[in-house]
């Protein structure tokens, strides 16, 4: 499929990644971000947040690999040049049973080099990136 090929409106895919905190204790390690919001509930609610949130960069990452694996499932040849996103919410990872996070891609603008596709990211059935764009180029 080429992005010419995209209709405007159009749902593109949407994915749901399930998030435990060993893979939050996980992304820490790579990252170096070992902020105790992210993994320690005592320092999150002292912070003021109902539970140990997910790393928003994490969250970030779920909606690319989102992306990525739509591109090569479609066939699509193209490639991630930008992506902008405002973190609404968190995303709260409770020790037991662990978080969902659903992004659904819908097409926003396209043509035969370029195409912006408009994110929705929940967790909880709230919001948590808001707006979210990804922009992809044709190779």
């Amino acid at each position: 499929m080429s992005l010419g090929d995209l209709a405007s409106d159009a749902t593109v895919f949407t994915a749901a990644f399930h998030v435990e905190r060993t893979d939050l204790a996980a992304y820490a390690e790579a990252s170096g971000d070992r902020n105790p919001i992210h993994l320690d509930e005592a320092a999150a609610k002292a912070a003021g947040l109902p539970d140990v949130i997910a790393h928003g960069m994490y969250t970030m990452g779920l909606v690319s690999r989102a992306v990525l694996e739509w591109l090569a499932a479609s066939g699509t040849d193209a490639r991630i040049t930008a992506f902008s996103a405002r973190f609404a919410k968190p995303v709260v990872v409770p020790a037991s049973g662990g978080a969902d996070v659903e992004v659904e891609a819908k097409v926003r603008k396209a043509g035969a080099d370029a195409a912006e596709l408009a994110i929705t990211v929940t967790s909880g059935g709230e919001r948590v990136l808001a707006p979210a764009r990804v922009t992809l180029t044709a190779y």
